[in-house]
């Protein structure tokens, strides 16, 4: 049984493909142990210069396809003529499947087409798995992060949107290259009614960006206030760490929302991961359970977190954290 699984390579404003689209590639490719005849297939759009640059990108990832759709408009992402292009390509080449990264960019995209097609949408998945007939199995969290959901769609194509973060990404080497495919620009392509001049970061130190963050120290309630969370902040310089926090900092003030973790959060899966005065609520847990290590300190010896975590302190974390920056340092 063939199954074509159309999967969206969004470009960044850095001119690069996004992780969440090879981290999607790697986690269906898994599917074809049980699934040989399953074709995976990408679509890019983006002005010529950029998709040429970019072919390469896609070799050793076991892609069969990758559909471009190359125009000066196409430069700069508008919802119009993204969803269109797309639309267009999609009912011509007909996927039963298609996942897109649940980015900024992702999230404005995806409900646009599975609108268009009258089609449902999975949103914010956390797992994915396609069963023995074929249908995508798409598993989110529900009732506030309580329970975990596994829905499957009705219609076809069956579309999903997927945290970035939550598959780990795995090139194969000696893959045979895809094949790329241009695809004309739709007649009723139109001139964007917006113009970009420029793009400014809301923070220039890219607080909460987590890509390629290979220690993450994020702290919970139990920093108690902006001075507990500046100490951890201090802590996380001193190890060269990123830093984190819960939903519940951030709504105690103590924390910005743009470093909040879990459910309502940021996905990550740093190779180190130490949870500061964190209890382990499945609503934080679920944005940072695949970390390849997970450090917990808590003075609750019955906290949560301890039950995923590879190593747990009991103790206080403004007495734990001194002692464990000098054991680095001496180190």
């Amino acid at each position: 049984m063939t199954i074509n699984v159309l999967i969206y390579a969004q470009i960044t404003r850095e001119k690069k493909i996004h992780e969440v689209f090879f981290e999607l590639v790697t986690k269906v490719r898994g599917f074809k142990e049980k699934h040989p005849d399953l074709l995976i297939n990408a679509l890019m759009m983006g002005d010529s210069t950029t998709c040429n640059i970019l072919k390469s990108e896609f070799y050793e990832y076991g892609i069969d396809n990758v559909y471009t759709i190359k125009s000066p408009e196409l430069g700069n992402y508008t919802s119009e003529n993204y969803a269109m292009m797309a639309l267009s390509l999609i009912k011509e080449t007909k996927p039963d499947i298609i996942l897109i990264g649940a980015t900024s960019q992702g999230r404005d995209l995806a409900p646009r087409i599975a609108c268009s097609l009258h089609t449902g949408l999975t949103a914010d998945c956390t797992e994915l798995d396609i069963n023995e007939i074929g249908r995508l199995m798409a598993t989110r969290p529900t009732f506030g992060g309580q329970l975990m959901a596994t829905i499957m769609c009705k219609t076809n194509p069956q579309m999903a949107t997927v945290r970035p973060n939550v598959f780990k990404k795995e090139r194969i080497f000696n893959a045979p290259f895809p094949k790329f495919i241009d695809y004309p620009i739709n007649e009723e392509f139109t001139h964007p009614k917006l113009e970009i001049i420029d793009f400014i970061p809301k923070n220039a130190d890219k607080l909460g960006n987590f890509d390629g963050a290979n220690i993450i120290v994020a702290g919970g309630k139990g920093l108690k206030n902006k001075e507990g969370f500046e100490k951890l902040k201090n802590f996380a310089d001193s190890i060269g760490a990123s830093i984190g926090a819960t939903r519940g900092a951030v709504e105690k003030g103590i924390a910005p929302a743009e470093i909040q973790i879990g459910q309502t959060g940021k996905t990550v899966h740093p190779k180190i991961y130490i949870a500061c005065g964190i209890s382990g609520a499945i609503q934080h847990t679920i944005g940072m359970e695949h970390s390849d290590y997970i450090i917990a300190i808590n003075n609750d010896e019955n906290a949560p977190i301890f039950e995923i975590a590879d190593l747990g302190i009991v103790g206080d974390i403004f007495e734990i954290l001194p002692e464990l920056e000098n054991q680095l340092k001496s180190d």
